[in-house]
């Protein structure tokens, strides 16, 4: 039960920061790399206050801490335009493909069945983002794949740290003095008007809440989880995100969405039930 509660838990704040940053984005309430920053410079804070400041500063790495900025920046600049469902299917979707990909480059070999479920959720990817009834931004569409190919790369490095929770904490930490840097040029390409109080809000909420305290109960259920569990439990937030996008934001949940989400979650389902040798 213990477990569970975790898992439901983690699960909805994974949910909750699509729904906040599509919040946030879709009112103008604040811009995208301003809520990038106050995200992961508050998640930094709650994340070190949990671990401690040395043993953050002497965990994490530089490649992690570029990979989870690069997420989070396109991540928040792709809810501009995406509605909070579709965000988080392309965004679950790219991850899990990444990884697939990265272990088959690797020299991890699939069965027939697993093969099956990649073309499968390659053609609902198709389906979602080809041509038709209110298809989502090219660029919108875009950007949050560039960020699930961000956070595979950010699981994949982090696969091998000894303790997740600590590498999280100083990955965090660097990647938010890494967003402070970039700022200015940032502002520069994009230049943003200083954020509302709601922004704000909604923006430490994601850093604080659904991110650092998310991804902290996140490490504790999975010493519960077996990979192939943790991977399925996943699927399910999109269905999550879409429906606080209904519920919160007010958006409409389409059959193609619907349709297309089935056909994605079932292919990757498929590769996940049964584990690459």
């Amino acid at each position: 039960m213990r477990i569970l509660i975790l898992t439901a838990l983690a699960l909805s704040a994974f949910a909750a920061n699509s729904v906040l940053a599509r919040l946030a984005l879709l009112n103008h309430e604040i811009g995208p790399w301003g809520f990038t920053s106050i995200r992961l410079v508050s998640g930094a804070l709650v994340l070190v206050l949990i671990v401690g400041p040395k043993q953050s500063f002497k965990s994490g790495d530089w490649p992690s801490a570029s990979a989870l900025i690069a997420y989070a920046g396109f991540f928040s600049f792709a809810y501009l335009a995406l509605p909070t469902g579709t965000g988080a299917l392309i965004l679950f979707a790219l991850v899990q493909i990444t990884m697939l990909g990265t272990g088959i480059w690797q020299g991890e070999r699939l069965k027939a069945v697993q093969w099956g479920g990649v073309v499968l959720a390659f053609l609902g990817l198709i389906a979602l983002l080809g041509p038709g009834i209110a298809p989502p931004s090219p660029l919108g569409a875009l950007a949050m794949a560039l960020a699930g190919i961000s956070w595979g790369l950010y699981s994949l490095y982090g696969r091998g740290a000894p303790n997740p929770t600590h590498a999280t904490a100083g990955n965090f930490a660097r990647a938010a003095l890494m967003a402070s840097l970039l700022a200015v040029p940032v502002f520069a390409f994009h230049p943003e008007a200083l954020p509302g109080t709601n922004g704000v809000l909604l923006a430490l909420a994601s850093g604080v809440i659904t991110s650092g305290l998310g991804y902290t109960i996140w490490y504790m259920a999975l010493k519960g989880l077996s990979a192939t569990r943790a991977g399925i439990a996943q699927l399910s937030v999109p269905a999550l995100a879409a429906l606080g996008g209904v519920l919160v934001v007010g958006e409409a949940l389409t059959l193609r969405f619907v349709l297309s989400s089935l056909i994605i979650l079932g292919g990757i389902a498929l590769v996940t039930l049964k584990a690459p040798k």
